[in-house]
């Protein structure tokens, strides 16, 4: 992994994905999550403060950068629940869970960067206990043809600058190839964001 991959790109995304926008959205999904919680992407911690210690029982944290992790070590310690935490330094692609071990997965503003989307899915579904669920927010390809366009040319240059992300991944499509239906999502443009960057949709997704 070159310099700028590995220390410059993770605090980008960090600041990116925490700007009030996207905060915003995840306080949409994050506090509904209940029961066995699996994060996928838990980047530096930014969804730490928005889990209802509630309806949570236990947290694993799953993240492939060193740095983020470390990262979100020191917000769970600020927050003081690190002990209800355990962090997973590895990629979806491979989750090293049990099947059928996990209430909920999230999944806020990652899919966008997963090499192998497909394969993470999969996994995902495998650890899902039955009746389980995805809550989710992403960006990804805009319904409109003139913002869908740009982003299309853009894509090349983004995807380096921000650490793989991409701007034409349609959220719905991936989740109905990988074998799940949506329930209740919604979508919009996020205020204050350029459109290219700024098509989300949120809400549940569940097994097929």
């Amino acid at each position: 992994m070159n310099p700028w991959d590995r220390y410059v790109v993770p605090h980008i995304v960090a600041c990116a994905c925490s700007t009030k926008p996207i905060m915003k959205q995840r306080e949409k999904v994050v506090p509904k999550a209940t029961g066995q919680v699996l994060e996928i992407g838990a980047g530096s911690g930014t969804n730490f403060a928005l889990y209802d210690g509630n309806k949570v029982d236990h947290l694993y944290a799953l993240e492939p950068s060193e740095l983020m992790v470390n990262k979100a070590r020191r917000e769970a310690g600020r927050l003081g629940i690190g002990h209800h935490i355990d962090f997973l330094q590895t990629g979806a692609e491979s989750i090293p869970l049990e099947d059928d071990s996990i209430d909920t997965v999230v999944i806020t503003f990652v899919l966008c960067t997963i090499p192998d989307w497909e394969a993470s899915l999969k996994e995902v579904r495998r650890v899902l206990k039955p009746g389980g669920k995805i809550l989710f927010s992403e960006h990804g390809l805009a319904p409109d043809e003139g913002v869908s366009k740009w982003q299309r040319r853009i894509e090349p240059v983004w995807k380096p600058l921000a650490g793989g992300c991409h701007l034409t991944r349609d959220t719905e499509a991936m989740f109905a190839s990988a074998g799940f239906r949506l329930e209740g999502a919604e979508t919009m443009y996020l205020p204050s964001t350029p459109k290219v960057a700024g098509f989300v949709s949120w809400g549940t997704a569940v097994p097929v």
